[in-house]
Parts: structure tokens; C-alpha cells; sequence
């Protein structure tokens, strides 16, 4: 069992004990802890929140609902929500800030509180570290009986998400309609079942759905991973179709399939999207530092400027900000596209690669072929406990001195047309190394290299 907090919010696995787990004690410490840190930080007296529909969801939201009140906070509550939607009605409600429930690609067992602001953007390092000191310190005072905030049901927050999507400018939602696609989609029995088919009839798309029901019984491990796709892949290879789309249980990640039931590869999710609103729209382009190089090699052939961040949607906006993005985000399918909201959105990925996807022509393996073919080994390497992990990232870094060298992350090394990124973990004695190359046998052996890199350092 376990309980993290860190600056982006506070995670674990339900029931057990208390600072173990998270616990309803752990969910009404840091529920109050960020209720006043937000109208400290704002002024305001209102949050919104919503949830996945996991099936400690409801627990956790009246947990967390009545600890926000008890406060004298107004509560707006979305219900069966998304991560995105919340995203959108916190500035929209002109509230405080806004809390998620969703333990994101997690197993059932998991949930989690995400924080956001009052602009709806998750909260930076520097507030998350205060939210986290409140919580520890108790430090937050309750209203008096005759100032008890109330709960406000709003469950119009989702079909206001797909309006403002279908107003986009860049989503041509006639070219999607003429094309008349067939398209399975698995939810993962979590409120992207709710919002994604929805999404897909506003834009006249046909629609076969897999674990659409948002009991919160998740059918496989919801991490939207080839591994776990097994049952729409086997859908997909009946012909019938034009795309598959996945989403995990907060859909603010988007997986895509091709029409054989093959993968069109997660990392290239913002690679095709980007590739469209480039062709539209000039301006520069966003990843984190773990992503795939083909973004910037498509950013690139636009005549536009990449730039990396630190990995973690945080870190991506604030790059996005600083450069003025106009399209970024993560590699395992997170799209943020800021002229609707600074937040990784499944949904506005997927109108934008459907206009993408009608105005080629193309089927979606054609469409993927047109992209540069990039491979990433993903690997960890354990160590025991007490190892120093800083000292062994930069002695990596003094070994490839001779190598362009990026630490503003961990260390990555970037090679002609290939690199290694190593990162610690937070939370385990581990170190993340991901690769990427032309060729997966040499992604692979990328990644050994450092590996015995790394173990020659420790002996």
C-alpha cells in the first residue's frame, strides 16, 4: 500500500492506515490544506472539482466536498467529469482553484487529489510544496456553523468542453463529417466513456464503443499501452474501421490505432497533431525532454523552433508559456493546445487528428508512414537503498562531456540523431533510462551502454 505526496498533489491506494495509504484522515488534511491555500492565494471562495469514475470516486469527492465547505467554501462539483473539463470550468466559474479526482492511469486501487489554480493549470512546485507544509501543519482554520460554504451540482461541463472544441477554428468539423469514419472506442469503463462517444457524434462520426459504462471497473490495466489494447486491436483487425481511439480514466491522454489494429504509436499522437496546426499556423512547438525527436524534426521541415522541457505537464506549460507555444506536450499521448485551455485534453486531440486525418486523404497508416520513424527503449535500472544517485548522473554527464549535455532534468545526452535521457525517481531507488534511435536494436543498446555505464560508477 502506499501514500506520495508530492507538489502536484497527494496519491495512493485506498483504505489501510493512516500516512500509509491515503486514508479518508489524509484526504481531509490536504483537501483543507489546499481549500486555504487557494482562497489565501486568491481571495475567492469557490472550487470546483470532478472526478474519474473509479469506484472510490464517490467516497473521496464527498470527503473531499464536505471538508472544502466546512471551510466556508462554495463547492461546484462537475460529478463524472475529465481532467480537461475541470481544467476549462475553473476559470469559466471564476473560481479559486479546482480539484481532480483521479488517480490518472493508475490500477482501481489508486486515487488521487490533482491541484489547480485559478487559472486551471496544475499548481507549480513552489505552491504544491506550501499545500503540502499546511497539510502537515494543520494550518487552516474552519468556519463557524453560520459560514458554511454549500455544494452546487454541475453536470453541463462536459457537452460545454466539446462546444468550445467544435469552435476551434482549426477543427474543420464538415471535412470530419463528409468523410463519414468508423471508430472504436475503449474508455476503460471510466468517464472518457461519457465524453469521447459524445465528441464523436457532434462530429458525425460512427461509433463503436468499448468500455463505454463508467462503473470504474476497469477491463485491463488502464495505462493506454499496446500491451493492454488487446480487445480493440482484435476489433480493429475485423476491417471495419478507420482509427481506434483510447483514452485512459481522466482522458487527458489520447492512444490512437491504426486501421489494422496496429499501434500509431503514442509518442506520435502530438507528432501528428502538431504536424496539422503547423501546416495551418506558424509558431513554435513544446515536449518534455523524454519525448520523441519527432516533434522537432516536424516542427522543423515547418520552418518553426522546438524546445524541450522538463518532463511533467508543469514544466511543459511553462516552456510552452516562455517560448509562445503554439502547440505542445508530452509523449504518452498528451496534447495542450492553448488556444483552448494550458492542459493535456485527449478530446481536443482527437478533433484535431480527425481534421488532420479527413483533409490528407489518407487512411491512418498512410498518414503515419509520412512521419520519420523514431524507436524508444524504455528501462529502469534499480539500486539499492542509500546510493548516491546525483553523484552517479554526474559522473554519466562528465563521461559524455564531449556530447551536447542537457541537466535540467536529470541528465540527457544527445548523440548525430539519437539520445539517452537518465532520470532519478522521486519515490524509488531507481533510475529511469529511456533511448531513442533510427533503429530499436540500437535504442536498446543505447540504453546498456549506460546501464553498464552506471555500473561500472557503483562498483
Amino acid at each position: 500500500m502506499t501514500l506520495i505526496k508530492s507538489i502536484s498533489g497527494i496519491r495512493g491506494t485506498i483504505g489501510g492506515k493512516a500516512e500509509e495509504n491515503l486514508t479518508p484522515l489524509d484526504i481531509v488534511k490536504f483537501s483543507a490544506a489546499f481549500g486555504a491555500w487557494a482562497v489565501k492565494n486568491s481571495g475567492k471562495k469557490k472550487i470546483v472539482i470532478g472526478r474519474d469514475a473509479r469506484i472510490s470516486g464517490a467516497m473521496v469527492s464527498d470527503l473531499v466536498s464536505n471538508t472544502l465547505i466546512g471551510l466556508g467554501i462554495d463547492v461546484i462539483d462537475l460529478g463524472l467529469s475529465t481532467t480537461p473539463t475541470v481544467e476549462i470550468a475553473v476559470p469559466i466559474e471564476g473560481a479559486a482553484g479546482g480539484i481532480i479526482l483521479t488517480a490518472s492511469h493508475n490500477p482501481i486501487q489508486w486515487n488521487a487529489l490533482k491541484l489547480l489554480n485559478e487559472k486551471g493549470e496544475f499548481i507549480s512546485g513552489a505552491d504544491g510544496a506550501e499545500v503540502l507544509a499546511m497539510g502537515e501543519s494543520a494550518d487552516f482554520d474552519f468556519a463557524d456553523v453560520h459560514n458554511i460554504g454549500k455544494i452546487s451540482k454541475d453536470d453541463s461541463y462536459v457537452d460545454k468542453h466539446i462546444e468550445m472544441i467544435l469552435d476551434l477554428p482549426l477543427v474543420d468539423v464538415e471535412a470530419i463529417k463528409s468523410k463519414g469514419f468508423s471508430v472504436v472506442v475503449d474508455a476503460v469503463n471510466s468517464t472518457g466513456g461519457i465524453a469521447v462517444p459524445k465528441l464523436l457524434k457532434a462530429l458525425g462520426v460512427q461509433v463503436k464503443e468499448l468500455f463505454c459504462e463508467p462503473t470504474g471497473h476497469f477491463p485491463h490495466n488502464p495505462e493506454p499501452l499496446p500491451e493492454n489494447l488487446t480487445q480493440i486491436s482484435s476489433e480493429l483487425e475485423k476491417g471495419k474501421y478507420d482509427l481506434g481511439i483510447v483514452v485512459d480514466p481522466d482522458v487527458d491522454r489520447l492512444a490512437l490505432l491504426q486501421e489494422d489494429g496496429t499501434p500509431f504509436g503514442e509518442e506520435y499522437t502530438l507528432v501528428a497533431v502538431a504536424d496539422y496546426i503547423l501546416g495551418n499556423q506558424k509558431g513554435p512547438t513544446v515536449s518534455n525532454l523524454s519525448s520523441s525527436m519527432a516533434l522537432k524534426v516536424v516542427t522543423e521541415k515547418h520552418g518553426c523552433t522546438y524546445s524541450s522541457a522538463a518532463v511533467g505537464e508543469v514544466n511543459v506549460v511553462e516552456e510552452m508559456k516562455k517560448t509562445n507555444a503554439i502547440i505542445g506536450g508530452e509523449g504518452n499521448g498528451g496534447i495542450i493546445y492553448p488556444e483552448l485551455h494550458y492542459g493535456r485534453d485527449a478530446l481536443v486531440g482527437i478533433a484535431l487528428f480527425l481534421t488532420h486525418l479527413a483533409k490528407s486523404g489518407m487512411s491512418c497508416s498512410r498518414l503515419r508512414a509520412t512521419y520519420p520513424s523514431f524507436h524508444i527503449s524504455k528501462n529502469k535500472m534499480d539500486l539499492n537503498p542509500g546510493v548516491d544517485v546525483d553523484n552517479i548522473l554526474s559522473e554519466i554527464e562528465k563521461q559524455y562531456a564531449s556530447k551536447e549535455v542537457n541537466t535540467i532534468d536529470g541528465v540527457k545526452i544527445i548523440f548525430d540523431n539519437e539520445w539517452v535521457h537518465l532520470r532519478k525517481s522521486n519515490t524509488e531507488p531507481i533510475i529511469r533510462i529511456y533511448s531513442e534511435s533510427e533503429s530499436e536494436a540500437t535504442a536498446e543498446h543505447l540504453a546498456k551502454k549506460i546501464i553498464s555505464d552506471i555500473r561500472e560508477i557503483i562498483s
